[in-house]
């Protein structure tokens, strides 16, 4: 019987034995190892899963028995896909990270991390969920502030005051929540048939919306994300885009959507306004930044304002579409994010205007970038078009305009990469650098990285067959 407690468990002796390496060679195999056997042990929950709208390898312990508080972890089809992001992209987030020399507790860091957010995914009680969510804020907070660069102890102090601010609140209502009801409980079938009044549900919307709208981030919640993303190290800008912010837009998804409902419709309007005013805003910024990191960054909150676009039209194709599109962002956003650590290190400059004519000198970097960006920007037969093709078709369904200005993500989403690609790699070759290929380790990541964005494009089934029941279940399970 497959135990879902060992995902957790792994990542977490893995931190605790890390945390005694000093050697940085042996600390990055180890942590390549633990990575590797965590992903492992995830192919026999894949191939174990029935894809219907069960929760399936649930397991519960009572935690606090005289708060009648529960540890209840178990998996679904919209759970599973992000399980299996979280495990399959730390290895590439630590295979990318050989060429620095980071130590055991770096590491260390990353594998308690990737513990927290497994928690978030698994979590069907609130208060596990919760605990989750903090766990895997301490330490990309550690990973930012101390192997970071710039103002990075400012800047990560603004990353931490927000997003604590947001998760208060959500506390907040977690408590309020658990004070509901016949059997104070923060189970999530509990929290899901309480019938509460539509007024409650309006502030108790208001208190989860925020705390996820700003780990996502939505504008205009999104001010900590372009310096965060930009001073972080790679690694941890890797962890930040690629994983975390899927925590609120999961959130949306398991939380928010059926525990208020009446919410949900009642500011429904204008989360899609925040929602596409985001979308123009983020890609306009991002066409106009030199710093290639900045410039995916901003891209970032460009299409995640998509996504979260396409939970709120409350239809299955949106749904449907934010979950594989959350597989596919990671996947690109991760690559992206990696190939400007490789441009970095290799000229000495993240700036497009100091580059230029790169791809004579790197051409398998040029072509493994190329193929990334076109999934990035959602070219038919890579894994972004499908994701954006039904996030589409999930706003048109819910508003004809609203599917018109969320549709500009994808030209200028092209305008901006494709800039970033011609400024970087095409052009007259600059002279003054003298950079060798990709190779090894780097070669490795982004080959992985490669070959889903075409298999997920050719084979998005992939994703969506693990999710559509449990979609159309949750959405018959609302009531009003």
């Amino acid at each position: 019987m497959n135990n879902l407690f060992i995902l957790l468990l792994v990542p977490i002796v893995s931190a605790i034995v890390l945390c005694f390496v000093k050697n940085a060679g042996i600390a990055k195999w180890l942590a390549l190892a633990a990575s590797l056997l965590e992903i492992g042990l995830s192919v026999p929950f894949l191939c174990a899963f029935t894809p219907d709208a069960s929760v399936q390898f649930e397991q519960g312990w009572t935690w606090i028995a005289s708060l009648g508080i529960q540890f209840h972890i178990g998996i679904d089809g919209i759970s599973l896909p992000l399980v299996l992001l979280t495990n399959g992209l730390v290895p590439l987030i630590v295979l990318s990270s050989f060429g620095k020399s980071y130590k055991g507790n770096f590491f260390a860091l990353v594998s308690f991390m990737q513990a927290g957010l497994l928690l978030v995914f698994m979590a069907l009680d609130g208060f596990t969920f919760y605990v989750g969510w903090e766990a895997a804020l301490i330490p990309i907070y550690f990973i930012c502030a101390l192997w970071g660069g710039g103002d990075r102890i400012r800047i990560n102090l603004k990353f931490f005051i927000y997003t604590f601010f947001g998760s208060l609140l959500m506390l907040v209502a977690l408590v309020f929540l658990y004070n509901q009801g016949d059997t104070r409980s923060l189970e999530w079938d509990t929290l899901v048939a309480l019938q509460l009044p539509e007024s409650t549900q309006r502030w108790i919307f208001w208190a989860f919306f925020l705390a996820f709208a700003i780990k996502i981030p939505i504008f205009p919640f999104h001010t900590w994300q372009p310096d965060t993303y930009t001073h972080a190290p790679a690694a941890g800008t890797m962890l930040l885009a690629g994983i975390m912010l899927k925590m609120g837009v999961y959130g949306l998804i398991r939380w928010l959507l059926p525990i208020a409902p009446f919410g949900v419709l009642a500011y429904s309007n204008v989360i899609m306004v925040l929602c596409v005013i985001g979308i123009v805003y983020a890609s306009v910024i991002a066409f106009k930044q030199q710093d290639a990191k900045r410039l995916v960054a901003y891209s970032s909150i460009a299409h995640v304002g998509l996504i979260s676009a396409g939970v709120i039209s409350w239809h299955e194709e949106g749904l449907q579409g934010a979950i594989i599109q959350m597989v596919n962002h990671g996947l690109s956003v991760v690559g992206l994010f990696f190939i400007i650590d490789i441009l970095q290190e290799r000229t000495g400059s993240r700036n497009l205007s100091d580059l230029g004519g790169l791809a004579h000198r790197m051409p398998r970097l040029a072509a493994m970038f190329l193929i990334i960006l076109m999934g990035a920007v959602g070219l038919p037969l890579t894994n972004g078009f499908i994701g954006e093709f039904l996030l589409l078709k999930g706003l048109f369904d819910y508003n004809l305009w609203y599917a018109a200005v969320g549709g500009l993500t994808l030209i200028l989403g092209a305008v901006y990469m494709l800039r970033f690609y011609q400024k970087a790699m095409l052009g007259p070759s600059q002279e003054r650098y003298i950079v060798a290929d990709i190779r090894g380790h780097e070669v490795a990541v982004l080959a992985v990285i490669v070959f889903f964005t075409l298999f997920l494009g050719v084979w998005p089934m992939a994703v969506l067959h693990l999710s559509e029941a449990s979609v159309t279940n949750l959405l018959n399970q609302i009531k009003f």
